[in-house]
């Protein structure tokens, strides 16, 4: 296949530093460190597109086709110029990368048809560019961040020194008109929606397996969270380590089910070869290919068909990582209107059917089996423990599991 973008068996240097949409799509397939310029620069110039994709067993085509997709609908108006002037309403945010030029480019149909005299920024990069600069804003005060923020992540809503503080604080409302979420999340064994109506949620990223039946060997299809921290699985799995947000909810949930025995087994069952430094040497020679890659479920639809990939939904429920919504309670009625936007119906289903993010609005149909079950940490857990300080100490616990000296 040929495209006028770029030829697969160019390197992945030069196809991200053309495309920054190819960063996004790169780490969320397992490519840790991708968005790291240096680490980049390293071993990008030394590994083809197509050479990386065969070693994480990606249909190269599907992934071409997602990235042409991204290249020729990518928005104009990302870097939007009211954000930087004086506004009535200010969004920020970080969006999944399968979903947000559809959602951009839902949210602009939306504003151009919008009745109202208020000025409205916004600023809603690709998760790829991390929350960093979010972190910064949140040190000017309440009066300075943005009205409206739209971003999955633990550390980032609940660590007391970020978002956690304004919880608090009670500056957030949860003013969106759901009663009950969708039945995939409200149901006898988990509840999503915030019981302190402080926060709101759109969506969720869910983490399932993708095995490699290749080279399964004689060990059993692993279908549970407890299969992986087996000793049959020491050094066998990717972890989506680069993914912050979806990487904190697995050692959070892990931690709350299996204690800090369990997060350290998570980090024996890290496959150390799977740095991408590691991708050029000849690793696949020495059986040093991972038997199971945890990632979004989104990306397993990169798989070939009739390949030795078989994409498993844990049956302990598929660890999630919530897509939340905050908006400022003391400006609630001007919100209503862009939170109501959200929350529709049209964007969950932006989320589910476009992004296989399932959506919370009880009106989209999210297409998942009621046997295919989530695993959520809870709100009671939530208030009970200091996220931020837990989860440092959960990447503590990991790295010992790894056998990093400290």
């Amino acid at each position: 296949m040929n495209n006028k973008y770029f030829n697969r068996k160019d390197t992945i240097y030069n196809i991200t530093e053309k495309y920054n949409e190819a960063i996004d799509l790169l780490k969320s397939i397992g490519i840790d460190n991708i968005d790291n310029q240096e680490e980049r620069e390293s071993f990008g110039k030394k590994i083809s597109l197509e050479m990386a994709l065969k070693l994480k067993k990606i249909n190269i085509d599907t992934f071409e086709n997602q990235l042409i997709e991204l290249i020729e609908n990518r928005n104009e108006t990302d870097e939007n110029k009211e954000s930087k002037e004086e506004v009535d309403i200010k969004i920020e945010g970080v969006l999944p990368c399968p979903v947000r030029v559809p959602l951009l480019d839902s949210l602009k149909v939306f504003l151009e048809t919008y009745d109202s005299k208020l000025k409205i920024g916004y600023d809603l990069k690709a998760a790829s560019m991390g929350v960093d600069w979010l972190k910064d804003s949140l040190k000017n005060g309440e009066d300075k961040i943005a009205d409206i923020f739209i971003s999955a992540g633990f550390d980032l809503f609940f660590d007391k020194k970020l978002f956690g503080k304004y919880k608090n604080l009670d500056v957030f409302k949860d003013i969106t008109d759901f009663d009950k979420y969708n039945d995939d999340f409200d149901n006898e064994y988990m509840s999503l929606k915030d019981p302190d109506k402080q926060y709101s949620i759109i969506g969720v990223v869910p983490a399932v397996f993708l095995v490699n039946q290749d080279e399964l060997g004689n060990r059993k299809m692993p279908s549970s969270w407890e299969d992986l921290l087996s000793k049959e699985f020491e050094n066998k799995v990717s972890l989506p380590i680069g993914d912050f947000d979806l990487f904190n909810a697995i050692l959070l949930n892990i931690y709350k089910k299996y204690g800090e025995d369990g997060v350290k087994r998570l980090g024996k069952s890290l496959l150390k070869s799977m740095h991408p430094s590691e991708m050029v040497k000849s690793n696949r020679d020495k059986g040093e290919r991972p038997i199971v890659t945890i990632m979004p479920y989104f990306f397993t639809k990169m798989t070939k068909r009739g390949g030795p990939m078989k994409a498993i939904w844990p049956e302990d429920g598929a660890i999630i990582s919530p897509i939340f919504l905050l908006s400022k309670k003391k400006k609630q009625e001007s919100l209503k209107p862009l939170v109501d936007f959200f929350a529709s119906k049209d964007v969950g289903e932006i989320l589910s059917h476009n992004g296989k993010f399932p959506s919370v609005n009880p009106n989209v149909n999210n297409m998942i089996p009621k046997e295919q079950k989530y695993m959520w940490i809870g709100w009671e857990y939530i208030k009970e423990n200091d996220i931020g300080s837990l989860i440092k100490v959960c990447e503590s616990l990991f790295e010992e599991g790894m056998g990093v000296e400290k």
